[in-house]
């Protein structure tokens, strides 16, 4: 019997790493947190701003708080700044998110959102899900349920809206279990752009058919979300890599890299702890083999932890930006070896704020009891 070895996997290290790193990625003026902090000559510098990367922050802020720990951040403050301005929304995964915020933060500001958004047109107004975006459908999707988890009547009033989202989220789903990344066209870039999905595409519908459920007591979504689970964690690289890419025709990966930290530490642990909770089902070797490749048993060998910044650096890729995509193109042809080598490999030396944010959201009351497994029995 194989044993991984022991990696040590500080989770309160861990979290109290990203609750400070998420510091100066704030911007106190507008209450946004940025789009990104780049590593430079002169050190980090923060650029852009973006309300997307604010709610999944917020999210894992208050998931911190209600952990019973301290954040180095006004919350409510923030919160009830950001909620005064939704000019912004204009996608149906934005208005997911959206509505998932409130429900954690606020339920009584539910009605008003969904007043000025009105829910009976979502679907054909906005264009993501027109063309059937799976990520964007699956955050739409968390944010009823997580709505429908404040309120029966809420749940009620929500659930035939909930069932159609969940229905066409499925549609993207191949038989193989892996999602691609929109509804598949006819036309041949229509047909190529649906089947591919990326991470993305596989863990947000893990986690939103998770909470749909939990949320309307339904059994239906189950199934789908462990199939792509299983999958996903089938395609795990041997140092837990969680790869880019996947076809959802042919049932493999389409591109390994670039792998995300955030993956790693925080996407797929979030959804896949909601999976458990869902069906009772144990994903915790997986999570804990993904976990230790930030910790430094990864491809290069790197710690991607940085305490002094309060960061975990974004990505391993290749120095050959063209490499992603001829690895996409020769699996679409069907001429590329499972584990063909890629080249040179960097550390993309930059941090998100969505990154720190759902690391929070993942480990902040969710507990990782594995710290070495079986590999092979």
């Amino acid at each position: 019997m194989e044993f991984f070895p022991k990696v040590k996997t500080d989770i309160p290290e861990l979290t109290a790493l990203a609750a400070r790193g998420l510091v100066p990625m704030f911007d106190s003026t507008t209450q946004l947190f940025c789009a990104r902090l780049v590593r430079s000559g002169s050190g980090l510098i923060r650029q852009g701003q973006s309300p997307r990367y604010t709610i999944m922050t917020l999210l894992g802020l208050r998931e911190r708080e209600l952990s019973g720990a301290q954040i180095p951040f006004d919350s409510k403050k923030i919160y009830q700044a950001f909620i005064r301005d939704t000019s912004w929304i204009e996608s149906i995964g934005d208005l997911g998110l959206l509505i998932w915020l409130a429900a954690e933060f606020n339920p009584d500001q539910l009605e008003i959102i969904l007043q000025t958004f009105p829910l009976n047109t979502a679907l054909d107004r906005f264009k993501d899900a027109r063309q059937g975006s799976t990520t964007e459908l699956a955050w739409f999707l968390a944010g009823l349920s997580h709505a429908a988890l404040t309120s029966q009547l809420l749940a009620a009033k929500l659930k035939d809206l909930a069932v159609e989202v969940f229905r066409r989220t499925k549609k993207n789903q191949g038989n193989s279990g892996f999602f691609g990344h929109l509804a598949i066209r006819k036309s041949v870039r229509g047909f190529v752009r649906g089947r591919i999905g990326s991470f993305a595409d596989q863990i947000y519908p893990i986690y939103s058919f998770s909470k749909f459920a939990i949320a309307f007591h339904s059994e239906e979504s189950l199934e789908p979300a462990l199939k792509c689970a299983r999958a996903i964690c089938e395609a795990q690289g041997d140092h837990g890599q969680w790869w880019w890419l996947y076809d959802s025709i042919r049932g493999q990966v389409s591109s390994r890299y670039p792998v995300y930290a955030v993956h790693q530490h925080a996407m797929a642990p979030m959804s896949l702890f909601a999976l458990e909770q869902a069906t009772g089902q144990s994903f915790q070797e997986p999570i804990y083999r993904g976990l230790r490749w930030i910790y430094g048993d990864n491809e290069l060998g790197v710690e991607m932890r940085d305490e002094r910044a309060g960061l975990v650096w974004r990505c391993i890729r290749p120095k050959n930006i063209s490499t992603k995509y001829w690895d996409t193109a020769t699996n679409l042809l069907g001429l590329r070896k499972r584990d063909e080598p890629v080249g040179a490999l960097e550390v993309l030396y930059e941090g998100w704020p969505y990154e720190l944010g759902w690391l929070l959201y993942a480990f902040s009351r969710n507990k990782l009891t594995v710290s070495a497994e079986p590999k092979n029995s």
